[in-house]
């Protein structure tokens, strides 16, 4: 299975960047995610950009991280590096200075939900699922950095559907909340799209920067929680998890 690439093109003031890796479901690699930083990189050096999009090919946003990045975890502070390594991925997207909006066709999983929510809009078709399906999966945890952009995004109650009953949200469910502008069929996206940014191209640059910044700042919070990561990625459950993940087989989770 190849390693995936991240691409970004920029045309007519819009910049896209496109997770390519279908056969896993975009699953990220730790190349990709470097890459997406690197693309973040290019978007704000450019002068030119007004609005960067974000989306997945091959029927899925982005399916989280690729398990078998976790088979060289050894023990908790390897959670604390990934859990770091996350946070500078998410903040790259956040700290855009120009609107992001994310398309999601199919899994946002994971990593790749905690990206969407990253971007200041999302645009999803019928078929878009989100979730985090750890306590089923893994055995592993978000952050608290992460925890709260959901609870920003869904809502206390959902994230405790999401985290505890691994339960995912449909387009629709995420539309009636707000977390999702727009639930439309696959083959309307792209002129809705075309639409929203060319909007979003036309009004005040420093106008929207200001924004974003003022309303970044208001909902940053503390990253304090380390101890809760080490006691997830240190456990035996989490590294049972992935190998029982990866086996196609349930876990036996032992508390441990």
């Amino acid at each position: 299975m190849s390693e995936g690439t991240v691409h970004c093109t920029t045309v007519d003031r819009v910049a896209s960047v496109v997770f390519d890796r279908p056969e896993a479901r975009n699953a990220m690699t730790w190349a990709m995610y470097d890459q997406l930083v690197a693309a973040c990189g290019l978007i704000a050096a450019d002068p030119d950009v007004r609005v960067a999009t974000f989306r997945g090919i091959g029927g899925a946003f982005a399916a989280g991280t690729d398990i078998r990045e976790f088979l060289s975890f050894s023990g908790a502070e390897d959670g604390i590096a990934y859990e770091q390594r996350i946070e500078a991925v998410v903040c790259a997207i956040e700290n855009l200075q120009v609107p992001t909006i994310a398309i999601i066709e199919g899994a946002a999983m994971g990593g790749g939900l905690v990206i969407a929510t990253g971007c200041d809009f999302r645009i999803a078709t019928p078929s878009a699922r989100f979730g985090v399906p750890v306590a089923r999966t893994l055995g592993n945890c978000l952050s608290l950095a992460n925890t709260a952009r959901l609870i920003a995004a869904f809502g206390q109650a959902r994230v405790k559907r999401l985290l505890l009953l691994a339960d995912s949200i449909s387009s629709e469910e995420a539309l009636s909340c707000g977390y999702v502008a727009e639930v439309i069929e696959p083959e309307a996206v792209d002129e809705l799209v075309t639409k929203m940014c060319h909007r979003l191209a036309s009004h005040a640059p420093i106008t929207m920067k200001v924004a974003k910044e003022s309303i970044r700042r208001l909902a940053k919070i503390s990253s304090q929680g380390d101890d809760l990561i080490r006691r997830t990625y240190g456990s035996n459950d989490f590294k049972a998890g992935v190998q029982a993940f990866l086996a196609k087989q349930q876990a036996q989770w032992t508390g441990e």
